[in-house]
């Protein structure tokens, strides 16, 4: 606690300062570049990767697009939950951003007045990559990859220390791995429900892919040893 609140241990300002002060040296058109896609581009990219996933979950068999769209519907949820999680936390940590404690950083982005650890931006990026990789792994490794380029993205930009990213990619896992048990639990069932619906099966199965996902009906019970009723056999 007490290396949060004075700045952190010497190897994380070390490495604050060493990541930074690339932007020092890159042309500003690069550092422009480097904060959009930091603060807005990278969370942004995180959508057509989550529809992507969507899309050929659709086309896989009923059981399996049933579990790939729950996980798919866990993502946001579970981020919305970090990112909850993060604001108590935020609070009783109370570390300030690295500019207000160290001199000579590029602050890419003016106007950050709230507290440093965790990373919201790192929080939110790995839950949805987490959430993703539980539907589909290449996808999930892709959205992991992506979230770590966006804690460098923070650290270049001055805005948080390593381990404020560090501590945001951890939380966003945490959260989505911790509580996912339960979560499938409970949102495959619903999501079974929604594929049987005519109206909104598409949602879950793409039309002519997949078979179909069990009623399950409660099956007649034929005790061992017995034979089909000749009614039955007729039929």
């Amino acid at each position: 606690m007490a290396g949060l609140t004075t700045g952190g241990p010497n190897v994380d300002v070390d490495l604050l300062y060493d990541i930074n002060g690339l932007a020092r040296h890159a042309p500003e058109a690069l550092d422009r570049i480097v904060s959009l896609v930091g603060e807005y581009g990278l969370p942004l990219a995180m959508v057509p990767l989550v529809l992507w996933c969507w899309r050929g979950a659709r086309r896989q068999d009923g059981p399996a697009a049933a579990e790939a769209f729950a996980a798919l519907v866990w993502a946001p949820l579970a981020a919305g939950i970090a990112l909850l999680v993060n604001i108590p936390l935020r609070g009783f940590v109370a570390r300030p951003r690295p500019f207000v404690q160290h001199e000579g950083l590029e602050v890419l982005v003016p106007g950050k007045s709230d507290f440093s650890f965790v990373s919201d931006h790192a929080t939110l990026m790995m839950a949805l990559a987490v959430g993703v990789f539980i539907a589909n792994r290449r996808l999930g490794l892709v959205g992991i990859g992506l979230a770590l380029v966006e804690g460098f993205c923070r650290v270049y930009m001055g805005v948080h220390y390593p381990t404020d990213v560090i501590g945001g990619l951890a939380l966003g896992t945490a959260v989505v791995l911790l509580l996912a048990p339960l979560a499938m639990a409970l949102l495959t069932p619903l999501v079974r429900a929604v594929a049987r619906s005519p109206r909104a099966a598409l949602l879950v199965r793409a039309r002519g892919h997949g078979r179909p996902l069990p009623l399950d009906l409660p099956q007649p019970h034929t005790p061992p040893g017995a034979h089909p009723r000749e009614n039955d056999l007729a039929a």
